[in-house]
This record gives C-alpha cells, structure tokens and sequence, in this order.
C-alpha cells in the first residue's frame, strides 16, 4: 500500500457519496451551492453533484459530511 492511499484511508478526505435508501451521506465536500426542497447542488473538489428530486432536506453532520434525505428521483455527477 503506497503513502498516499494509507493517508488517504486514515484522514478519509477523499470525496465520497454514499446512497441509501432516501438517503445519500456527502463527505468531504468543498460547498453547497444550492439547495431547495426539489433540487441540492454540491460542489466537490473536482465534481458537481447534482440531486433531484422533492421534500429534500440537507442535514450537516459534521463539518465536512451532510446527509440528504427526502424523496430522492436522480443523482448527477458532473
């Protein structure tokens, strides 16, 4: 295992989009760029993630982690 994936599992900063059921846990993202009840837009350190859907909610959860919930149609990663 070379240094910089050994790093990368120990301060776990890499970018990371994790989909559950009505739910999609964001870590380590750079900003929210737009957020509504039909639409989220996170910007990631070298993406734009792009959610769709209604009743959205964005919920933080740490500093760099948020949780989306809601009734969830699509994802985009740009």
């Amino acid at each position: 295992m070379n240094f910089e994936r050994l790093k990368n599992y120990i301060m776990e900063d890499e970018f990371e989009i994790k989909i559950v059921k009505n739910r999609i846990n964001v870590i380590n993202y750079v900003s929210i760029g737009q957020f509504d009840s039909n639409k989220v837009i996170i910007n990631g350190p070298e993406n734009i993630v792009i959610i769709n859907g209604n009743d959205l909610v964005v919920s933080k959860l740490l500093k760099d982690e948020i949780l989306i919930t809601g009734n969830i149609k699509n994802l985009e990663l740009r």
